[in-house]
């Protein structure tokens, strides 16, 4: 499987943006259009963000808070993991835990000790998932009531 972070472009866009997760996650994560047009609203969270593609296909979608200066309830970070989907065709690949190494990777390649990200308590939530890659609660919640979680970059 070979999963690569790659900018959004012409030729790839419609496909980005017609990825989905299944009916039945949406309420834990929103759409690349919706992430697209968060980041256009919250610049000061300084929103970088790429297309994942396994075998050069478009799968999924990252977005992180690229080292920006914390302004809670809004912006969390320095590096707060903001947006992960992977289109329900291809859930369940271990493309997801490959985008968060690679996303972990170039934030401790920049100085980051840790990766922030959030979920919502609910069951069929990602709790699991973010705790099967090493990620713990910090005993914050955001505006939204989202437990936020770290994971330390060694």
């Amino acid at each position: 499987m070979a999963v690569t972070l790659g900018e959004i472009t012409d030729v790839d866009r419609d496909a980005v943006l017609a990825l989905r997760v299944a009916p039945e996650q949406a309420r834990f994560v929103s759409s690349v259009a919706d992430a697209l047009a968060e980041a256009a609203e919250y610049p000061l969270a300084r929103p970088w963000y790429r297309a994942v593609f396994a075998d050069g296909s478009p799968v999924g979608f990252v977005m992180v808070s690229w080292n920006v200066e914390p302004q809670p309830p809004e912006i969390i970070g320095p590096w707060f993991l903001w947006k992960l989907l992977i289109d329900q065709r291809y859930q369940v690949r271990g493309y997801g835990r490959e985008v968060v190494r690679q996303v972990a990777e170039l934030v401790r390649a920049q100085g980051a000790t840790e990766l922030l990200t959030s979920y919502v308590e609910q069951p069929g939530g990602p709790a699991g998932f973010y705790e099967r890659l090493g990620f713990v609660p910090t005993g914050d919640r955001d505006e939204n009531g989202e437990i936020i979680v770290r994971l330390v970059l060694p």
